[in-house]
């Protein structure tokens, strides 16, 4: 995010005391956390955070564009808020105005348009659009400038973003176009970010970005060592009682080799989201992953071999260009031979800028939704049968919150199982043993022991 020293000035002679803004994120984890960067500099200018079903002053609407569909809940979330807010000041951020300014613009509900690289302009353009009304909008190249986050202690898990953009091509995703190359943060702005954290009372910290595998790349020289080890090597030395995970490793840039680097680390969870995209090597290669099915495999086996519990979870694409009967009985057996916790299933979706598009063999929207329905019942039974294998084990949980269903605590596990038991709420934020027991909701039901 480019959020200089320069604006911040800037944004300290906004009036904004008795103002409220609301916001709505769509997509990833690294948008979640820019947007939790600029709660807290509308929090500092005076602004008071409403819920996004509520009348605000400014409504912030954190667009997403990996698919057609989240283009589509995007304009219906700008639509949404300025029905709330007829009056209000209506804000469009991030990948999908980065892709698609003039759509965006384009629309009569948005003031103001902003792409990925000028996200933390927002205070000063609603400041300017309240002199004037007139509507704004700023796309530019993208930065390597990284904010931190100074939350408090009131909750238990905080994620830190520790790289932007990717630099590999793949076939079907629009991300390089609205991310930019791959970026990394100053390992030791992350240090210190990981310090205040802790200091605050976190005891998991979670490494993001749009690619983390790549992290280090973009500055090392040749022969250097470099990857997202480097930094879990640095927090997994600090002091203090915490957790770390990763949210995500591609294999498109690691392997079974890389992983194994990682149980080194006495403080980071087995847990790793890991998209395979496809079980069949063929539809790999047609979409430019660096890998085919055996090296995804062999990456799993390893992390089992390593730890039977290992949690994965993973992302596949149905009905990519030419994806045959036979590539998609590849999809579904492999999610019937690994036990991944959970799977994401996504239709494939045509993205402007991508070789993809222009591929022959595009398949029916109708078969599409078929081969998603029949890959969302697998996933179902992979992350059923990884719990199942998961039943009496005794796992460390870091509850969050009380389920408002059940009255019950509810956390995750180091290898990313929710469990829910019983316990006072003053448990939350602290380590509790807990043995799981039997399956309840998207989870297991355990007892603290």
């Amino acid at each position: 995010m480019n959020l200089s020293k320069n604006s911040g000035n800037r944004q300290k002679d906004i009036p904004a005391r008795g103002k409220t803004v609301s916001f709505h994120t769509l997509g990833c984890k690294v948008n979640q956390y820019e947007t939790q960067v600029l709660r807290e500099r509308f929090a500092a200018l005076g602004f008071t955070d409403v819920g996004e079903s509520e009348t605000a002053d400014v409504c912030v609407i954190n667009t997403c564009t990996v698919t057609g569909l989240s283009d589509r809940k995007s304009r219906q979330f700008i639509r949404r808020a300025r029905k709330l807010n007829p009056d209000g000041i209506v804000a469009a951020i991030g990948c999908y105005a980065q892709m698609n300014p003039r759509e965006v613009g384009a629309m009569p509900e948005v003031d103001i348009v902003l792409g990925s690289a000028e996200k933390g302009r927002l205070p000063e353009l609603v400041a300017a659009y309240e002199k004037d009304r007139k509507k704004r909008s700023d796309i530019r190249p993208f930065s390597s400038y990284f904010d931190s986050l100074s939350l408090g202690p009131e909750k238990t898990r905080a994620y830190i973003k520790i790289q932007d953009g990717c630099d590999r091509r793949c076939a079907y995703c629009v991300i390089p176009h609205a991310r930019g190359s791959s970026r990394s943060r100053p390992a030791d702005e992350i240090e210190s970010e990981a310090l205040a954290l802790i200091r605050g009372g976190y005891k998991e910290l979670v490494l993001t970005g749009i690619n983390p595998a790549l992290y280090g790349a973009d500055y090392s020289q040749e022969g250097c060592d470099h990857g997202v080890h480097t930094i879990v090597e640095r927090l997994n030395a600090l002091g203090g009682d915490f957790r770390i995970r990763l949210g995500s490793l591609e294999p498109t840039v690691v392997d079974a080799r890389y992983v194994k680097r990682l149980f080194a680390y006495e403080k980071l969870c087995p847990s790793l989201h890991l998209s395979v995209q496809s079980g069949s090597s063929r539809v790999l290669s047609a979409m430019r992953r660096a890998y085919d099915r055996e090296d995804y495999l062999d990456i799993i086996h390893t992390l089992r071999r390593h730890d039977p519990s290992y949690g994965v979870s993973t992302d596949i694409i149905a009905g990519f260009p030419g994806e045959t009967d036979e590539d998609f009985a590849d999809s579904l057996s492999l999610l019937g031979e690994v036990d991944f916790s959970r799977v994401h299933v996504f239709r494939f979706s045509k993205r402007e800028a991508t070789p993809a598009a222009a591929m022959p063999g595009q398949v029916s929207a109708a078969l599409k939704a078929e081969r998603a329905e029949q890959l969302i019942s697998a996933g179902e039974y992979s992350a059923a049968a990884f719990l199942e294998r998961e039943l009496g084990t005794v796992k460390t949980v870091l509850p969050e919150r009380v389920d408002s269903e059940s009255g019950l605590l509810e956390g995750l596990t180091e290898n990313g199982i929710r469990v829910y038991f019983a316990g006072e709420e003053s448990l939350c934020g602290d380590f509790v043993r807990v043995r799981t027991s039997s399956p309840m909701k998207d989870g297991l039901f355990g007892y603290a022991l």
